[in-house]
């Protein structure tokens, strides 16, 4: 038998409407040593099945039916006791949210070294120097020193390692890791996905690796698993699927991956749908987004940032000279122009988050100037001269999870800055706003009357961009706006934030680390690195012949998709409208 071996499993979630079967008869495998990779769109169900394997499914979900074993051994039908002696020593679970894996009143050492001590039989010195140094294995630079910091003091992507370095702490026999490259760059991704197969394969451990990444799909797994609405449509060898799939869901899913090669001017979106279900067509110039877009007088940059500097203090103590800081941000300038794209990569922890966070005004720059349309926002010390500017500068947040507020309802949550900044004359037209951008972001209209945990991450992010739009913004800042997407959702959205821009002249700061997406969104380029701007180019210059050493090193580490894309698939031979 194999290591882990999954059969006729069917979860449910019962509810006052009935019961929604999340899961519908569902049988695979994992062999010691192989990494099965498990792919799908957003609510396929992708991470439903992890949770369900380590016994972690959200009440009131329920194994309804079928069996899990592991090594043998019947593991779907254990006790909460003895599950906890599985979880951590036998299955390593790698969780798509690092911060609420992670509790922000813990020290990462307290975390790490707790988890070693439950589950080994290490001293606690012996656990502390295998945590400092699983930390320095997955990237993170100074790690005796960072490793005596909370949660909030690290970036999304440098969270992420942590979380998989202590999934990785007690040398489990299965990994189960839930879009573990979310948050990562390249160059980390590359690192992480290295030792992740090093494991596999020199300690015969076995990997299931839940992915919208087809890059990462394509360069790491041994075995792909193709889900969708539930259920298994396609699996078999990696090779295989992709060069040559045998269901159209996966042929669809397969041409929405973006070029990494040449630029397109709009994304391929997924054209199978059992239902249809079609987006309806976004007539900007007669719609809400599309008003009180006045012809402006002001011709220079619409953001110009110059000399900006900003750095968190890592030590405290009474006197200065005992102080110790980190430079997140050191002596960047930039400027964007009304209606372009402009793109920021770079490593995590580069402080690309930082800046636009000092941008958006929820970080005080320590020095330096942030100017919008000419005026100096720096300069402005009152909340209430800067909230008309503000109304104009949204930003869409790289976590979806903490980004919502969890007590709010959808419809709540994106009609709360219409009401703030009075964008609407009464309740009746702010629900038909309201209604019209959960259609345009790819969400049901009845979606605004649940909470924000009855949906999964890549939905999560669609409100918290449908919540962006609501103000009519001129500047859009997005901090890894596609991270929690898959590459259907992800075409839809994209397109989406082009026609915006196309016809109402919206302007984008893109923060990615996906960098065949940035390809395709941006203008020009911005390349950080330790907070320093490196390099500033136009988009098809940076690819193809970048000047920096590191740039040219960042993009040699992009995962190439081999797929069908690259195996004959004519892009001009999809139905029109979708290019």
């Amino acid at each position: 038998m194999s290591l882990l071996e999954v059969k006729h499993l069917r979860i449910e979630y019962p509810s006052r409407h009935g019961v929604l079967a999340a899961i519908a008869d569902l049988s695979f495998h994992v062999e010691r040593g192989e990494i099965l990779g498990v792919v799908g769109e957003s609510g396929a169900g992708k991470s439903t099945i992890g949770n369900a394997i380590i016994d972690l499914l959200s009440p009131p979900g329920r194994i309804a039916s079928g069996d899990v074993y592991l090594d043998k051994e019947l593991i779907s039908g254990l006790s909460s006791h003895q599950m906890r002696g599985i979880r951590g020593r036998r299955i390593g679970f790698i969780f798509q949210d690092p911060m609420t894996s992670l509790n922000p009143l813990f020290t990462i050492e307290k975390q790490m070294v707790e988890t070693i001590l439950a589950n080994t039989t290490l001293t606690p010195r012996q656990a502390r120097k295998k945590s400092i140094g699983l930390l320095e294995s997955v990237g993170i630079a100074h790690a005796a020193l960072r490793i005596k910091q909370f949660p909030h003091q690290f970036s999304g992507g440098m969270r992420q390692r942590v979380v998989i370095a202590i999934a990785l702490s007690c040398d489990p026999e299965l990994i189960i890791a839930d879009e573990p490259t979310t948050a990562l760059d390249v160059s980390i991704q590359d690192q992480i996905l290295t030792l992740i197969r090093t494991l596999c394969k020199e300690r015969n451990v076995g990997c299931m690796l839940v992915t919208h990444d087809m890059g990462v799909v394509s360069n790491v797994t041994d075995r792909v698993a193709v889900m969708y609405r539930g259920r298994l449509m396609e699996i078999g060898p990696t090779a295989k699927v992709l060069s040559t799939p045998a269901h159209d869901y996966t042929k669809s899913l397969i041409s929405a991956v973006p070029r990494s090669d040449i630029k397109l001017h709009r994304f391929p979106l997924v054209s199978y749908i059992e239902e249809a279900t079609e987006p309806p067509q976004l007539h900007l110039k007669s719609h809400w987004l599309g008003q009180n877009q006045a012809q402006r007088a002001y011709t220079g940059p619409l953001l110009q940032v110059k000399e900006c500097n900003l750095r968190f203090i890592t030590k405290h103590a009474l006197f200065e000279s005992g102080r110790q800081y980190i430079q997140a941000v050191n002596n960047v300038s930039f400027s964007i122009h009304e209606g372009e794209t402009f793109g920021l990569v770079g490593e995590s922890g580069s402080g690309k988050s930082t800046l636009a966070r000092a941008i958006s005004g929820l970080y005080p720059p320590d020095s330096g100037k942030i100017s919008f349309e000419g005026i100096e926002l720096t300069a402005i010390k009152r909340e209430q001269a800067r909230r008309p500017l503000r109304r104009q500068m949204q930003m869409i947040f790289q976590n979806p999870y903490s980004s919502l507020n969890p007590r709010m309802r959808v419809a709540d949550i994106i009609s709360e800055p219409i009401r703030f900044h009075r964008l609407a004359n009464n309740e009746a037209h702010i629900r038909s706003i309201v209604r019209d951008l959960l259609d345009y972001v790819g969400l049901e209209r009845n979606s605004g009357a649940k909470f924000p945990h009855e949906f999964s991450g890549g939905q999560r992010q669609r409100i918290s961009i449908a919540r962006a739009l609501a103000t009519r913004p001129r500047l859009l800042i997005c901090d890894e706006p596609t991270s929690a997407l898959d590459v259907s959702v992800q075409a839809q959205i994209l397109n989406l934030l082009k026609d915006l821009q196309d016809e109402l002249k919206l302007t984008l700061l893109f923060i990615s680390h996906d960098l065949p997406v940035i390809r395709q969104m941006c203008d020009r380029i911005g390349v950080m690195q330790k907070g320093c701007l490196l390099e500033v180019a136009d988009t098809e210059q940076l690819f193809t012949h970048a000047s920096h050493p590191y740039s040219r090193a960042l993009i040699g580490l992009m995962p190439e998709f081999k797929g069908m894309s690259r195996a004959g698939l004519d892009i001009s031979a999809l139905p029109a409208g979708e290019l």
